[in-house]
């Protein structure tokens, strides 16, 4: 099983909606997914496409079910764990709300081969600790100045807080492929001179399209509402590109989380 995390410095950039997205296209090769909502206070996916959780991650925490209760099945073949919407108290869980999910987290990831942490925007402690969680760390961005300065500042809180050396970088809404490429050599080149050894990876650019847009008021993945448009082949590519990589070896989900819980405590 691999462990993603998927986080972005600055809210806006379309993270929740490229989680989606890569899941359906995952799900689509063979590849088991599943999301868990990590933008716990504020819950993103289940709007996003169009799902009705009648429990989620704060009924879990109250021990009024477990995770496995919560768990929604999409029509898309890949699954999701909702947050809850609207909920200060679950931006930063507490060590024994962190055990209550560590004890549950590895039955609902049987048979998955891809974990995937959708987060939410900013440095909190929750982006940190389910960063820390992850095999592999996704950081979107787009052009914008501030979004590339905001992801350029959660990739160095990583990796001078908690020595995260491997991280993707993913460029949203670019104009063109040349755009996107050009983002990340400007953030690569400051990671550079001023951190170091960070293996910053350019996973690829998603470029503007209106279908996007269409596709998210239908609630529905793009992928699928506009399979030809350019910013599904522009997923696809980045799904190939993401199974082709192979991450180094960390552990299993148990070990990962008690190496995090250490190092957040």
């Amino acid at each position: 099983m691999r462990i993603l995390a998927v986080s972005s410095g600055k809210g806006g950039v379309g993270k929740t909606n490229l989680v989606a997205n890569l899941a359906l296209a995952l799900e689509d090769k063979g590849h088991h997914t599943l999301i868990f909502d990590a933008d716990l206070g504020l819950a993103n996916i289940d709007v996003l496409l169009g799902l009705a959780p009648r429990r989620d991650i704060r009924h879990v925490l109250a021990a009024e079910c477990t995770l496995k209760d919560i768990l929604i099945k999409t029509p898309y073949g890949f699954d999701v764990i909702p947050a809850s919407s609207g909920v200060v108290e679950l931006t930063r869980l507490d060590p024994s709300e962190k055990l209550v999910l560590k004890e549950q987290f590895e039955e609902i990831s049987q048979g998955v081969d891809f974990f995937i942490f959708d987060l939410g925007a900013g440095i909190s402690d929750n982006v940190l600790f389910f960063n820390l969680v992850a095999q592999e760390r996704i950081v979107i961005t787009t052009p914008e100045p501030t979004a590339m300065a905001d992801a350029y500042a959660l990739i160095k809180l990583l990796f001078v807080r908690h020595q995260v050396k491997r991280v993707y970088l993913l460029v949203n809404m670019v104009k063109d492929v040349k755009e996107g490429k050009n983002i990340y050599q400007q953030i690569a080149q400051v990671v550079e001179r001023f951190l170091g050894p960070v293996g910053l990876t350019y996973l690829g650019a998603i470029r503007s399209d209106p279908c996007v847009a269409r596709a998210v008021r239908k609630q529905e993945p793009f992928l699928k509402v506009c399979p030809e448009a350019s910013a599904s082949q522009d997923l696809l590519k980045i799904c190939e590109k993401l199974l082709k990589l192979k991450p180094r070896s960390e552990g299993g989900l148990e070990a990962l989380w008690s190496q995090s819980f250490q190092a957040t405590s």
